[in-house]
């Protein structure tokens, strides 16, 4: 249940609006709800201030609409990823908000008033077979609440293309790189600029970068001071991680 009307509901009840009886019918689900094959975390919302996460791939889509049905029954946003375009079809069926990001195979339905962060994420692609797990972190950070910037096709193959874009650099708050092949330009970045910087490694590459295991180590062993790694491939993560990092610039608490 969103936050906001968790509180409405103990208010109604304070002040006779619902008895006791009728809030414990609504509150039973909590903190989470069993779906046979699944048990829905429900609770996660009032912890972390956002709902669980579909993670689709492995899920039939009959499982994934039942999840669907019960994260926008509790009026929450939902944010779905990995998602083929069948999915989002059936998603689709359910509310005709869903909104699909087919390079980063997301689905978004907002249905919460979110103020969005002052602060600025700056989702980096070192080349455009990178851009899908750059769009899952765009639209993760997005739906939790930050704004964000992309700087696509930038990697070190043409660093000059990089070298252009001094403004965007110093006007985020928190950077996310996104790279495959040897994973260099995190450690590039990460050497212009005193933001926090995410690396993100992909299995983009020929077959020595070994399904983005070439990339993952050469970002855990940058030279750059300060650089963080998430798992190859984990866009959702940098996004999260990127969010969390930049709301704590914000003089008030506006989401996760």
């Amino acid at each position: 249940m969103e936050p906001n009307k968790l509180k409405e509901l103990l208010q109604q009840v304070k002040t006779g609006g619902c008895s006791v009886e009728q809030a414990m019918e609504r509150l039973k689900i909590l903190p989470f709800e069993d779906l046979g094959f699944a048990r829905l975390d429900h609770h996660r919302h009032l912890r972390q201030g956002f709902p669980e996460v579909i993670f689709c791939e492995g899920k039939s889509i009959p499982q994934i609409e039942k999840i669907v049905s019960c994260i926008l029954a509790m009026g929450c946003d939902l944010l779905a990823t990995r998602c083929v375009p069948e999915v989002y079809q059936a998603v689709y069926k359910l509310d005709s908000r869903a909104v699909y990001n087919e390079l980063g195979r997301t689905i978004t339905i907002k249905q919460e008033t979110r103020p969005k962060t002052g602060g600025q994420i700056l989702v980096i692609s070192a080349g455009t077979s990178d851009i899908p797990v750059a769009e899952e972190a765009v639209t993760t950070a997005d739906v939790l609440g930050s704004q964000v910037e992309r700087l696509y096709d930038v990697g070190v193959a043409g660093i000059h293309r990089l070298l252009g874009q001094e403004s965007k650099l110093s006007g985020a708050r928190v950077i996310v790189v996104v790279a495959g092949m040897e994973g260099a330009l995190a450690s590039v970045v990460g050497g212009l600029v005193d933001k926090p910087l995410i690396a993100v490694p992909t299995s983009v590459g020929y077959g020595s970068s070994f399904n983005g295991l070439a990339a993952l180590l050469t970002m855990l062993n940058s030279c750059a001071a300060g650089v963080g790694v998430v798992n190859i491939d984990n866009g959702f993560g940098a996004g999260c991680l990127a969010h969390k990092i930049n709301k704590l610039g914000e003089p008030d608490e506006v989401g996760v």
